[in-house]
């Protein structure tokens, strides 16, 4: 398994947001050179954070983006649900998967176990916990 480069790039955009005092837009022209993303991929970013209400979007010529709550209450987690989708590092882990080896499977447990670190994990760390080891 290994994240997209959307998922980084969406971590990046949150590390920049959570750099700014809560509540201040900032353009998405500003995060794209900032962060080095290009700007056309990083609006589809922040469609999928502001999906997920990680962010609001501001529309017009003052308009941009900020964070929709505090970023120590944003964990690196939902960032990465909100690009990814439910993580599931094989398929019979998926919510409402059916395998018709479940209750002889030797292999699914340990999957499981390995999911459930992983997500564990990265639900340990906010986005303002990253912010302030720069």
């Amino acid at each position: 398994m290994q994240l997209t480069r959307q998922c980084e790039y969406a971590l990046r955009t949150m590390l920049e947001l959570a750099s700014h005092p809560f509540g201040e837009i900032i353009s998405s022209k500003i995060i794209s050179e900032r962060q080095d993303i290009p700007e056309d991929f990083l609006k589809k970013t922040i469609h999928l954070l502001a999906l997920n209400g990680l962010v609001n979007t501001v529309r017009g010529t003052q308009g941009g983006v900020r964070l929709a709550k505090a970023a120590d209450e944003i964990r690196v987690s939902d960032v990465v649900e909100a690009i990814e989708g439910p993580v599931a590092i094989n398929p019979c882990l998926a919510s409402g998967y059916f395998c018709p080896n479940q209750s002889r499977c030797r292999i699914s447990p340990v999957l499981a176990r390995a999911q459930h670190a992983f997500m564990a994990e990265l639900s340990k760390e906010s986005i303002a916990d990253l912010a302030a080891k720069d």
